[in-house]
């Protein structure tokens, strides 16, 4: 029996899918529906044993209820917008939540794979190395961001590391991501206007050395992202903290030009200012190190930029899910 919480979510539920793809239908889905209604379109043709709401299942494991047949958590599950402003949140929903369910892995000798994020990383200074004895050099820039730094802390601070495998997801899209608002990619946003007007709009940039559109991201595709979430489910002797990413920086001018070549149009881009509050927590430049990922036999090609957006563009052009 497999866990996947976030499962109605973006990444997890396209985790689900490539179990369901593989016959695997002993899952039990973790979300919270209520909140996020427009979820509930990914769980759509999905097969899995039941499903529980984020809170119910939180009792359950603490009351230590689990199905003892569960020999597997893939934790998605987490409050991931970057602007938020409520330490409290996101300490109880991102930090102890995730807690829990390692301490209920430990003591039931099940796999645990979680969701960090590229968030910790900061403004880059310290560079984007996978490597957990300089995690204390991090500093990010939000508090999603300090949320995750501070599960991945402790688990090195508990000695949990060969017990676990932590995933920091750098800048996921694709399909399923249709309910996250304003976290939703640049491209999930654009595609509309894109393929309606030929427009899209992009901020500036507030730093000399980035002219407007050449901010730079490490953009992975959701298929590839599940690819590695898949690749530790399925070698479970592998354990530590790993990047996500496809090690190679695009920029913002790159997926726009990549997203007019798939749709058939000339580009058109606009440069509009950043709003203030985000401009001292931008990053500038994000850029995985997969030097590690690689090196436990991760061996599976990263789908390029240009290739992964028309792939995209194939399901937003007709509103379909994985």
């Amino acid at each position: 029996m497999i866990v996947v919480t976030g499962g109605a979510g973006f990444i997890g539920s396209c985790i689900v899918s490539r179990l369901n793809s593989q016959g695997r239908k002993d899952l039990i889905i973790v979300d919270d529906l209520e909140e996020h209604d427009g979820k509930r379109r990914n769980l759509e043709g999905k097969e899995y044993a039941a499903y529980y709401d984020k809170d119910d299942f939180l009792r359950i494991v603490l009351d230590d209820c689990l199905d003892s047949s569960v020999d597997c958590i893939i934790h998605m599950g987490a409050c991931s917008s970057t602007i938020g402003t409520d330490r409290a949140y996101y300490e109880q929903n991102n930090f102890e939540y995730t807690r829990h369910l390692a301490e209920w892995c430990f003591t039931h000798q099940a796999r645990y794979i979680y969701a960090s994020s590229a968030a910790t990383y900061g403004d880059g200074e310290q560079g984007y190395e996978d490597d957990e004895s300089r995690l204390s050099e991090l500093k990010p820039l939000n508090l999603y961001g300090w949320s995750k730094y501070k599960f991945d802390l402790w688990v090195m601070e508990q000695g949990v590391r060969d017990r676990v495998v932590g995933l920091k997801f750098f800048n996921v899209f694709g399909p399923n991501e249709y309910h996250k608002g304003d976290m939703r990619s640049v491209l999930n946003k654009a595609y509309p206007r894109v393929a309606a007007e030929g427009k899209i709009f992009l901020f500036k940039s507030y730093r000399p050395e980035y002219a407007d559109g050449e901010q730079k991201r490490d953009f992975i595709y959701i298929k590839d992202a599940v690819d590695v979430v898949m690749f530790f489910f399925e070698h479970p002797d592998i354990h530590g903290i790993y990047n996500v990413g496809t090690g190679e920086a695009r920029s913002w001018n790159d997926v726009a030009h990549a997203l007019f070549a798939a749709v058939g149009k000339d580009p058109d881009i606009t440069y509009m200012d950043m709003p203030e509050h985000l401009r001292e927590r931008y990053q500038y430049f994000t850029q995985a190190s997969v030097d590690k990922l690689r090196s436990v036999g991760f061996g599976r090609r990263f789908t390029p930029l240009k290739e992964a957006v028309k792939d995209y563009v194939g399901y937003l052009s007709q509103g379909l899910y994985l």
